[in-house]
């Protein structure tokens, strides 16, 4: 289904949401916990799209392999990158609990409030992204040519 064709005012609002969560925010920060949960929620389409945009952004390709196993990828990632990616997860998997005050102070100790704000909402973003994307079977652009 063709979500976007059927309801591009919700579309719209998205892209808009998506905006401003994006304003502000460092654009490695972004593509990271945009990654790590489109891997959590087994995005396809968004996993495609974003290791594309991390990669034109020049991250590398290590980095971008082990993203999955951040805790255990000792100096690849930035304690800033890790409290993010913590975060992330803990707002994506929240059948495992809420997000526990431990994985926000981390987050809060690494982003001023207004950065941790867009932060947030970026997660919030890609989890509405992922969602839609997995619901309606959207096939990535690296496979629709």
């Amino acid at each position: 289904m063709n979500l976007w064709k059927h309801a591009p005012d919700v579309y719209k609002g998205m892209s808009a949401f998506q905006a401003a969560a994006t304003e502000g925010l460092d654009p490695v920060i972004g593509e990271l916990v945009k990654i790590r949960a489109s891997q959590l929620n087994k995005c396809a389409f968004c996993l495609d799209m974003h290791l594309s945009d991390a990669r034109k952004m020049g991250e590398s390709q290590l980095r971008l392999d082990l993203i999955a196993a951040w805790e255990e990828s000792a100096g690849l990632f930035t304690e800033r990158e890790q409290a993010a990616l913590a975060l992330a997860e803990a707002m994506t998997v929240l059948t495992e609990g809420f997000v526990s005050d431990e994985v926000f102070e981390r987050a809060a100790q690494h982003f001023e409030e207004a950065e941790l704000a867009k932060l947030i909402a970026q997660i919030v973003a890609i989890n509405a992204w992922n969602r839609f994307q997995v619901t309606t079977r959207a096939v990535p652009a690296s496979l629709a040519k």
